[in-house]
């Protein structure tokens, strides 16, 4: 039952060091060598691999989701529903869906007239700041993209809550003690990831205008695009019982 799990654990690990090199090496060296700009191209660059690897990980984090429900709810259909071939399906399809996402919204963005300046008072290039400097007109038409683009997105932020909600049902019906446990132990690490990649994103996103200023932009902007891929690695490794071991006895010695 664990094979496919695995093999998208794998996608989403290439999928979070990828997308923490996109913004974190540059700011690093700015901070280094006291350097505050970017290349026209080089913001456009960023701003494509960001959605890109974004976009792929929400879209694989649905595909985890529905990998856990067949799991948990419909264990004996399980090879036959997440075969090899059905997990490599899928995962192509949210790499895919990440690249043609990210190719749509970076080319409507970099299309813009800029009218307010050049500077952007984040650490990487990212839309929202970008539209600020743009004129109105040409504001409305990214507006209306993204609101588009947004429909898909919330269609699978339903398709993970329903998941969750018959797993959790599925879960309470296990009559042995030992075999919630041990659907808990699928179900919760998942759960975590899940909750913390989109409640930091929606954070960011959806924050009033009112609550929004360079330092309160600077902290969000942190929470949702560095710590869900350094904390991913620490939430999947607590699963491991030789590794849990190792850090009680480093914790306790």
């Amino acid at each position: 039952l664990h094979t496919p799990m695995y093999f998208f654990l794998l996608n989403l690990s290439l999928l979070d060091m990828a997308s923490i090199s996109t913004t974190v090496p540059k700011s690093m060296a700015n901070s280094l060598w006291d350097f505050r700009a970017i290349s026209y191209s080089g913001c456009a660059v960023q701003l494509f691999f960001f959605l890109f690897l974004f976009t792929a990980e929400y879209c694989l984090l649905a595909v985890m989701a529905y990998d856990r429900y067949v799991a948990i709810c419909k264990p004996l259909h399980y090879g036959i529903l997440l075969g090899s071939r059905a997990c490599v399906h899928m995962a192509a399809a949210a790499w895919i869906s990440g690249f043609l996402c990210a190719l749509l919204h970076t080319a409507n963005t970099f299309s813009l007239r800029l009218c307010h300046g050049n500077a952007l008072y984040q650490f990487f290039c990212e839309i929202p700041q970008i539209l600020k400097l743009s004129c109105s007109d040409s504001y409305l038409r990214v507006i209306g993209l993204l609101a588009i683009g947004s429909c898909p997105a919330l269609g699978f932020f339903v398709f993970i809550v329903i998941s969750y909600v018959e797993i959790f049902k599925a879960m309470l019906r296990i009559p042995s003690e030992q075999g919630q446990h041990k659907a808990f132990s699928m179900y919760l690490p998942h759960l975590a990831i899940v909750s913390l990649f989109i409640s930091t994103g929606m954070s960011a996103h959806l924050k009033p205008p009112s609550t929004s200023s360079p330092s309160m932009n600077l902290v969000v902007a942190i929470l949702y695009s560095v710590l869900p891929p350094a904390v991913h690695p620490l939430i999947y490794s607590m699963k491991n019982q030789e590794l849990k071991n190792a850090v009680w006895i480093r914790m306790t010695g």
